[in-house]
């Protein structure tokens, strides 16, 4: 059986254990927030970053390709304009052969 100064020892002990477990936890919990408002932060730093570089490469993809576009559309007007002048040339050379008829 316990004494009764026994009981009250341990309900001391017990507030002091009590005390220093929530310690404990308000210091664990201090040093995991800091350690996920690094880690955060190194994330989007990172994100930042990628960010950047893809839209470099996705600017010099896009000139690329309007440099391609627009040398595929000037060979396609010049191929028109060789084309209209070979029907016209055509179109001449009908005419003088059914002409003679």
């Amino acid at each position: 059986m316990t004494t009764k100064k026994q009981a009250k020892n341990n309900r001391f002990n017990f507030k002091l254990d009590l005390d220093k477990g929530i310690k404990t936890i308000k210091e664990t919990t201090k040093e995991v927030n800091d350690f996920v408002l690094e880690t955060s932060e190194e994330i989007v730093d990172g994100a930042i970053k990628r960010t950047e570089e893809w839209t470099s490469v996705t600017e010099k993809a896009i000139k690329g390709g309007l440099k391609l576009a627009e040398t595929q559309q000037d060979l396609v007007f010049e191929t028109l304009e060789s084309i209209k002048g070979q029907i016209l040339e055509g179109r001449k050379r009908f005419k003088v052969l059914f002409s003679k008829n």
